[in-house]
């Protein structure tokens, strides 16, 4: 018989965890390792909510393992630090996303590839290990994957980007589409794709908002700056737009079509996919084939590309529009969540809120 949660590891520790696939969270007790030399122990202060909290609870992905304590947008404060640790000290804000692992052969694959290390360790349900995540009192990992916090940067407004905003990023530094002039769509108006405007924006990129929802127009244009908008119900408003943008970055998780988008693009244009359907997409060639056009992807970022995206987001005043909630309220938040009741981003309070009974 294997260790239980409350004693696998020596550090007791406090949390919330789905325990079967209704997803419903409730606390728990379980154990954290001791801080090793090259470890950095923090005290959880905010934790963002992710869509990818909710698929994996309900195990919509078919992969959970449980009991589960969801949570990769964590930040809060060094309370501890191993004796090869150089990177920060007790004290500094520090936070933590996806992933608290891998193989470290960065020599190999490149620092800001080590998101699809084929040993990459999630920070929770991972595959390989058992690993808990930031719905909790405390977090200890490697100080390699720390992320250290700007000076007077909101903890709890940019814990959000520690997922969605390294989301977004990457794909729009990594496919090219972030030169001032260019003419981006961002598919979604939700948690990731408020982010995306701003990052786009501020690069000086022109941003048309594509989106379901006529009501998020305005909110679309005079909140997050983004230059036009498209309502993908609308045929007449999605063919004024054919062949106008230079790319889109897709970051809806509900299951839709990709051949009005496609159309949007202009020759070379690249469709950049960062949301996680349950169903496969259906995907016709010859939509790609007229343009030369892409239909790509991509996950998260690495830690140096994670660092990079919190500063600039620190320099350009960058935040999530986010609900702050008690952890109490996270049952009713992932109820809200799938019904895509939330502007922008759930955060919990973790460190006023989460208290042991």
């Amino acid at each position: 018989m294997g260790s239980s949660p409350e004693t696998e590891h020596a550090v007791k520790a406090l949390g919330y965890a789905a325990r079967d696939t209704s997803g419903v969270l409730s606390p728990i007790n379980f154990s954290r390792r001791e801080t090793g030399d090259e470890d950095v122990r923090f005290k959880v202060l905010y934790c963002g909510v992710c869509h990818s909290d909710l698929h994996s609870v309900k195990n919509e992905w078919h992969n959970a393992k449980y009991p589960m304590i969801p949570g990769h947008e964590i930040v809060g404060v060094v309370t501890e630090v191993g004796s090869k640790v150089k990177k920060v000290k007790v004290g500094d804000k520090v936070g933590v996303g996806c992933m608290v692992g891998c193989c470290h052969s960065c020599d190999q694959c490149g620092a800001d590839q080590e998101q699809y290390c084929p040993k990459m360790v999630q920070t929770y349900n991972d595959s390989s290990m058992v690993t808990y995540g930031g719905y909790s009192d405390h977090m200890v990992a490697n100080e390699h994957f720390i992320v250290t916090w700007p000076k007077d940067y909101p903890l709890d407004g940019g814990a959000p980007l520690l997922c969605a905003g390294i989301t977004v990023y990457s794909p729009i530094r990594y496919y090219g589409l972030d030169k001032p002039g260019m003419h981006v769509g961002v598919v979604g108006l939700g948690g990731l794709g408020h982010v995306a405007v701003k990052f786009l924006k501020a690069l000086g990129v022109k941003v048309t908002v594509i989106s379901t929802s006529p009501k998020k127009k305005e909110e679309a244009i005079n909140t997050f700056g983004a230059d036009s908008f498209l309502v993908s119900r609308d045929q007449a408003e999605m063919q004024s737009g054919v062949g106008s943008l230079d790319g889109i970055i897709d970051t809806v998780s509900a299951d839709h079509p990709l051949v009005p988008l496609i159309a949007l693009l202009k020759p070379n244009g690249k469709l950049v996919l960062v949301g996680g359907p349950t169903k496969p997409y259906e995907l016709p060639a010859f939509p790609l084939l007229f343009g030369r056009k892409m239909v790509g992807g991509s996950l998260i970022g690495g830690i140096k590309e994670t660092q990079e995206m919190i500063e600039f987001a620190a320099k350009h005043n960058i935040t999530a529009a986010i609900e702050l909630i008690p952890i109490e309220y996270i049952n009713t938040a992932m109820e809200r969540l799938a019904k895509a009741d939330v502007r922008y981003r759930f955060v919990i309070d973790i460190g006023n809120t989460l208290k042991a009974a």
